[in-house]
């Protein structure tokens, strides 16, 4: 990273609500998706639907969007046929009335016009769901992620575009470029999202196509690795545990690369969006001595 001083000033997180999701879901155990989706009768117990806040001196980054609570209030927001069926299989959301992305914003000092840039990990619908308050933001996924959207069977991957593709939003999609930076290997295609190093955006396909991390980084301070759904637990991530939704493959390849980088960065934080211990892990970090040297990668 360019500098002593990094634009990054304080990262926070927001829940916009909570899910249940199957045990199979957080962590496979080799069995069809499809299989453990219509015949399980288990769910975890609610895990957060975690929005995380990135302050810098022209405004707030967010990484993801979170949950629009008109999924739990308007019977019409999931689609009918097959793919409501497997939606409401999948996941079940308890979403409070002052759990939208404004009201939690303005909670933690924050105004929803505040937020300049909101990069998605990918477009399932517990990631896009603050899409309607951000049309004067510039919207980043990937155009991997965004091709999928126009593929047969969009929905019933859980692609929903009437809430995706939203009237005056300001789409910027982004295709990783080569990179030899050693500061971010194994990954060897980043997009740097403002050109300072502190906001890294990371390739982690396999929950979807397209998925995306967010590598910050500030000085005095562990690195951060938000990381969408590329994992529920952190502490599963680290024993190569991959979750039972997506491309396994693609998922067990991302959650190596993660390790190789969590292998560079001792002290590394990895921030997934589902994860009961994230806001603890975040906490920590940002209670850090600014002072203090951070791990250099080796």
């Amino acid at each position: 990273m360019n500098g002593k001083h990094s634009p990054v000033s304080r990262v926070s997180v927001i829940s916009t609500g909570t899910v249940d999701i199957r045990p199979q879901h957080v962590r496979s155990d080799g069995t069809p998706p499809l299989w453990w989706l219509m015949t399980s009768r288990r769910w975890t117990g609610p895990l957060p639907i975690n929005v995380y806040v990135i302050e810098r001196g022209d405004g707030l980054v967010l990484f993801d969007t979170g949950q629009d609570r008109a999924s739990v209030t308007d019977a019409s927001y999931l689609p009918e046929g097959l793919a409501g069926v497997l939606n409401r299989r999948l996941a079940r959301f308890d979403i409070a009335p002052d759990q939208t992305l404004a009201t939690l914003l303005a909670s933690i000092g924050y105004d929803i016009a505040d937020v300049h840039t909101a990069v998605l990990s990918h477009l399932h619908v517990d990631h896009i769901g603050g899409l309607p308050a951000l049309t004067h933001a510039s919207i980043v996924i990937s155009s991997t992620e965004r091709q999928a959207l126009d593929r047969p069977f969009a929905q019933l991957n859980g692609l929903m575009r009437e809430h995706i593709m939203l009237p005056s939003l300001n789409w910027r999609l982004i295709t990783p470029q080569p990179t030899d930076d050693p500061s971010v290997a194994p990954f060897t295609a980043v997009h740097d999202l403002f050109g300072d190093g502190s906001l890294v955006v990371l390739p982690t396909p396999g929950h979807t196509p397209g998925s995306l991390s967010l590598l910050v980084r500030r000085p005095g301070f562990p690195p951060l690795l938000l990381a969408g759904d590329l994992t529920f637990d952190a502490d599963l991530m680290a024993h190569e545990h991959v979750p039972g939704i997506g491309q396994h493959r693609q998922l067990l390849d991302s959650t190596r690369k993660v390790n190789m980088i969590r292998a560079r960065y001792p002290d590394l934080v990895v921030l997934a969006a589902h994860d009961r211990g994230a806001a603890a892990s975040l906490a920590a970090a940002e209670q850090a001595n600014p002072g203090k040297q951070t791990s250099q990668p080796v």
